[in-house]
């Protein structure tokens, strides 16, 4: 059973989702013409709020709920079947050596990982994120 709510996991997929849409930085060559390109909303800036967000969030999360959310990401990249998730969470509790949220975020496709963890455990994504939306 999972020990973390979906709608939590759906606002880390919403907010992982604006993570790793962020670029580099870049600044124009002289002369392109570039003065406030549409891309430049995506550009990471050292003042992004999104990762600060994202962590604060996840590392307000309890133990349990924490393990949950490694386990449902392996579930998600296939490194655990769903029938093995409980196994997952004993792993995830024994082999923390980072803070979660440091780890996490360390993965790329964390966002997918955990839908498609969600999925996998039964829960419909579309439906959780419509409901936080």
């Amino acid at each position: 059973m999972l020990e973390i709510s979906p709608e939590k996991v759906a606002h880390i997929i919403i907010k992982a989702r604006e993570y790793d849409a962020k670029v580099e930085t870049v600044i124009p060559n002289e002369g392109s013409g570039s003065d406030g390109e549409p891309d430049d909303i995506l550009e990471s800036f050292t003042d992004a709020t999104t990762r600060p967000e994202l962590e604060s969030f996840i590392n307000s999360l309890n133990e349990d709920e924490q393990a949950h959310l490694v386990a449902l990401t392996w579930v998600g990249r296939g490194t655990f079947e769903p029938e093995e998730f409980d196994e997952a969470v004993q792993i995830a509790r024994e082999e923390k050596v980072v803070s979660t949220a440091d780890y996490l975020l360390g993965i790329p496709l964390l966002a997918d990982y955990l839908e498609e963890g969600l999925e996998k455990m039964g829960y419909s994504v579309e439906d959780i994120e419509s409901e936080i939306l």
